[in-house]
């Protein structure tokens, strides 16, 4: 009987043993506090600064980068105003500055006969009735001089002292103050294109820009292109075109004018947005707008910019460049 009671109560304290350690099994532990290393600040979050404040309220409007005039200078960048302009309806044409040849001359030797002396070279300038060489004539064996026809440049020579002159010319002689541009023009737009139309003709690199009316369109096309070529005569004053420049043409079908406009190289791709920078009290704030019909010049502004705001015309991706870079350092 003794051994009984003896075994039920082994029985009951195992019973609560197990229990108690189920129970303790099941209660999460206390997290421990982990204390700072001595020497080491915990930094609350800092609130945020006025500046910040109005900066954020600003996102809407864009960022704006603050740049001195100086800076602006060496960086290129110009300002220009924002103003009505006339946007031109174009088909584009690709083609070559040549030499006008109602301004060229082959001058030859009037009677045959040894060269005596030759007094210009290429790339030389003349003037009309300038000795270029003499010749001692076959015939008389007197020497006479043989003379530029008109102003220009030396162009080519192909004389020299003691050669024999005949029929052969000795001298390419130009006037580059008026040059030709012979543009291709396609059989699709053969119907919109005649003579008397006005061309914007540029550069192959957009440095130089003139204005021309088409002249001639030649009567034949080319056999392996189709193409009809069409010829401007294009002023020349400074010699900025010479002859064999690639060149685009813009043949004006129909202009339109626009009450806002800037120029193309205004404008600009910022996060997911079409920009323009405007001078502000600051520097230059990007400014997100809404664009229309543009042309080879000028790009129309149909929304956020109003006419008189100044705004980079020139060398505006330095802006967006400075803008990238302030942040980025900001994100560091």
């Amino acid at each position: 009987m003794r051994t009984s009671q003896t075994l039920i109560i082994a029985v009951v304290l195992v019973l609560i043993a197990s229990g108690a350690i189920y129970l303790l099994s099941r209660t999460p532990p206390e997290p421990i506090q982990a204390s700072a290393p001595e020497n080491v600040l915990i930094p609350a979050e800092a609130p945020k600064s006025k500046a910040q404040g109005a900066e954020d309220e600003k996102a809407d409007h864009g960022e704006t980068t603050a740049i001195t005039p100086k800076a602006a200078e060496a960086a290129g960048i110009q300002s220009a105003e924002a103003a009505p302009a006339i946007i031109h309806e174009v088909i584009r044409l690709t083609g070559r500055v040549t030499l006008n040849q109602n301004a060229t001359a082959q001058v030859k030797a009037r009677f045959p006969g040894i060269v005596r002396s030759v007094t210009k070279s290429p790339g030389d300038s003349v003037k009309k009735d300038e000795v270029l060489a003499t010749v001692e004539s076959n015939e008389s064996l007197q020497v006479y001089p043989v003379k530029s026809p008109l102003d220009g440049v030396v162009l080519t020579r192909a004389t020299n002292v003691g050669d024999v002159a005949a029929d052969t010319p000795m001298f390419t002689i130009t006037n580059a103050s008026e040059v030709w541009a012979e543009f291709h023009v396609f059989p699709r737009d053969m119907d919109q294109v005649e003579t008397g139309q006005k061309v914007l003709v540029t550069s192959f690199e957009g440095e130089h820009r003139g204005e021309a009316v088409i002249t001639t369109l030649l009567p034949v096309a080319e056999s392996s292109t189709q193409t009809v070529v069409a010829r401007v005569t294009l002023p020349n004053p400074d010699k900025v075109w010479r002859a064999g420049m690639t060149v685009r043409g813009d043949v004006v079908i129909s202009e339109r004018n626009v009450a806002v406009a800037v120029k193309n190289a205004a404008i600009q791709r910022l996060e997911g947005k079409t920009v323009v920078f405007v001078l502000n009290g600051v520097g230059f704030e990007a400014r997100a707008v809404r664009t229309g019909a543009s042309d080879s010049e000028f790009t129309e502004v149909l929304e956020g910019l109003s006419p008189g705001e100044r705004y980079a015309s020139e060398n505006s991706f330095q802006i967006k460049a400075n803008i990238g870079k302030a942040g980025a350092a900001h994100e560091d």
